[in-house]
């Protein structure tokens, strides 16, 4: 199950994408994909979409089979690699979706124990300031975005700023940035401009 936070966040990009409906084929990318639940949630959502999902952990590979089964999507609709972020990836796509492992190690403490059970560790900490695969994301997504593409990604609100001059740095544009349902900062959209 996704985390409430994530559903919110993702319902509403949804609504970012619905215009989209009626377009041209879009190609999107899963990335830190988990169980699947962004990737599955788009796909039952915007019928002209192809789906890739990317994990490292194996586990979650089998939980994607198994969730991309018990919600009927079609196979000709997404492919699935077990991959350390994009090593495996060769195309570019019209969205990025990521929920990368954005846990403070130094922080560990504040995680509720029901999570710290059940989710797996690669899938919480991101290192100091939980920042290791957020900067590894955003230096490397702008090469898989078509001209125009977007990237939507969740971090902890703690992390705003700190994203918010890494986005600079790695020069995408037109960042904003959102707040889930609890009034925190939870999520942004992003554009990288290709020459």
């Amino acid at each position: 199950m996704p985390r409430k936070e994530t559903e919110f966040w993702v319902r509403k990009a949804l609504k970012k994408l619905s215009f989209q409906k009626e377009a041209k084929l879009l190609r999107v990318l899963d990335i830190f994909s988990g169980s699947g639940c962004i990737g599955i949630a788009i796909l039952k959502n915007i019928k002209n979409c192809r789906m890739d999902f990317v994990d490292i952990d194996k586990k979650s590979i089998e939980q994607i089979k198994i969730n991309l089964k018990l919600n009927k999507i079609s196979k000709n609709r997404y492919r699935i690699f077990q991959s350390d972020i994009f090593a495996k990836i060769k195309r570019e796509y019209s969205y990025i979706f990521a929920n990368p492992p954005y846990v403070a190690t130094e922080r560990i403490n504040e995680v509720q124990p029901s999570v710290l059970k059940y989710e797996p560790k690669i899938a919480l900490f991101g290192g100091k300031k939980g920042l290791f695969y957020i900067k590894k994301f955003l230096k490397e997504a702008k090469k898989y975005l078509n001209r125009g593409g977007a990237i939507f990604m969740e971090f902890d609100p703690l992390q705003k700023k700190d994203i918010k001059n890494i986005i600079k740095k790695e020069g995408y544009r037109n960042p904003q940035f959102f707040k889930d349902q609890f009034n925190q900062y939870r999520w942004l959209s992003s554009v990288y401009p290709k020459p």
